[in-house]
This record gives C-alpha cells, structure tokens and sequence, in this order.
C-alpha cells in the first residue's frame, strides 16, 4: 500500500480517489472548492489537504484530474504547487487531458526536482470512473508507468505505456479523434432511420453485431433514440480536446478534415444551449435542422 495525494475531485477525479482509499491506500485529497474534499474524506476517510503543496508533501504518489492545460500548471507549479513539495524519487501522475507541449513542461519541471512525472489521461467517461473501468494511456519513462501501473490499476481495468513523455496525450488524441467521427456517423445513421420510418432499436440490434458495431452505438442509442443526453462526456469538455487535437495536428502536418467538421458542429450544439449534454447529442442537431 502506498501513500498517494488526488488533486483534483470532479465527476472524474472524485470516484478514482474513491477507489484508491477502497485499495487500501492512504489518501490525501486536495480541491479548488474546498466543501468537496471534505465530502470526499467523510463518504472515503483519509485527509483533506488545503493546497495542492499540502497534499503532496511525504507522498508517494500525486494524481491529477483536473480541467485544462492551465489548471495542471497551478497545481504542478503554480502559487503552493504540488512539484516542489514532492520528495525526490516520488511519481506524478496526470490524468488530465491536456496538450503534449504542457505535458513535457511539466515531464521537465519534475525531472529538474527528481521527481518522475507520468501523462496518463483515461478513457471511459464518467461511468468508467464510477466502476472502476477506465483505461489509461502513459507517456514516461518505462520505471515511472510500471511504478504508477499498480496504483492506476485501483480504477483502471487496462493500462499501457505508449512512449515517452506526451505520449499518452497523444493517443488520447487519437481517440477523441475517432470519436468524433464515430458519434456524426451514428447520429446520421439513426436520424436516418427515423426519417425513413425504421425502428431504430430494432436496426441496432441488427447491425450493432456486426462490421458497424462500436462502443458509441451499443450505449448511447437508446439514449439518442430518446433525445435524452442530460449524462456522460460533456460537448464543453469534447470541445476542449478537440482543440487540443486540431492544434497539435497543425504542429505535426496531419490532415483531420471530418475532426475539424465535427468540431464545429459540437459548436451548434453549444449554441442550442447543449455545452453540458453528452457528445452524442450531435443527433439532436440533424434533428433541429429537420
């Protein structure tokens, strides 16, 4: 068992903190909004830490979960950052989705303090941190991942170093990006449908089983079928990487014309009032459009 800091308790970070205490582990938590942590430590145990600094100090390990490129700067190496405070030969590991360049300033900072730093965003949304099924994609050195792996795995149901640092941001990448493509080819599909007078749960127990099956299909179309997406990964959130992935593909010359579209139609879905409805509400918009 080991002594482990979590900053950072959204819909994500929350349930995998959980499930590190539920390992046995000893948890410190840290949170922006205080109030949270202390839910945590009452529901969990362990202890609430007032700064990310705080939290770190004498860990063996500090996970992170939190928004954005600038968020993970704060607590890494921002005002009472977590780095400085972390004991040479200590691992960071960060399950944020952020952009590779942030990911190797902070590989950089760490190592400059001895300190092993790990990119590991997840897949798997909410309900994969609610069940402990997540999987996670490392970039770092192959010492800091099979150190972090055990530790991950009190979440995760799969694991796997891909690289060297920002490389496991980069197949997060990789995933948005086939995402993206796959819930547009969905919501087309079944808008379809229902335009030509289909059942549609009748089409997708025929065809999920086969060559058009996928993850997407088999547990969002009752719920796009139902118009409902009060639930799952956020259009704000898909927005966000999505950006991330059209950025990097200008730094590294690849072409992603259908990211790009479906980009922008995740902004309609913004302007409909949709920035927190789950991805696949892409249906919605066809639908609006008649």
């Amino acid at each position: 068992m080991a002594k482990v800091a979590f900053l950072g308790l959204g819909v994500m970070g929350y349930p995998m903190a959980g499930y590190l205490a539920k390992a046995g582990h000893a948890v410190t938590v840290y949170n922006r909004t205080a109030e949270k942590a202390e839910n945590w430590v009452s529901e969990f145990g362990g202890t609430a830490a007032p700064t990310p600094a705080a939290a770190a100090a004498g860990q063996d390990f500090v996970m992170a979960c939190v928004g954005n490129d600038d968020d993970l700067r704060q607590v890494c190496t921002g005002e009472a950052g977590a780095l400085a405070a972390m004991a040479p030969g200590s691992v960071f590991v960060d399950h944020t989705t952020v952009s590779a360049k942030v990911t190797r300033e902070m590989y950089a900072a760490a190592d400059a303090l001895q300190v092993s730093f790990v990119d590991a965003p997840v897949s798997g949304g909410q309900a994969g941190a609610e069940n402990g099924q997540l999987v996670v994609m490392c970039g770092g050195t192959e010492e800091a991942c099979s150190r972090a792996e055990p530790i991950i795995g009190s979440y995760a149901k799969a694991c796997r170093r891909l690289g060297e640092s920002g490389a496991g941001q980069l197949t997060k990448m990789v995933n948005q990006i086939c995402i993206a493509g796959l819930v547009q080819g969905l919501s087309e599909g079944l808008h379809f449908a229902e335009k030509a007078g289909l059942d549609g749960r009748a089409v997708i127990d025929v065809i999920g089983g086969g060559a058009a099956g996928s993850w997407q299909m088999m547990n969002r179309f009752e719920t796009m079928l139902e118009d409902h997406f009060e639930h799952g990964f956020a259009v704000d959130w898909m927005r966000k990487d999505l950006g991330i992935c059209l950025s990097t593909a200008d730094e590294v010359g690849a072409s992603l014309p259908v990211t790009a579209l479906v980009d922008q139609f995740y902004k309609d879905i913004q302007k409909l009032g949709g920035g927190r409805w789950d991805t696949s509400s892409l249906v919605r918009r066809l639908r609006e459009a008649g």
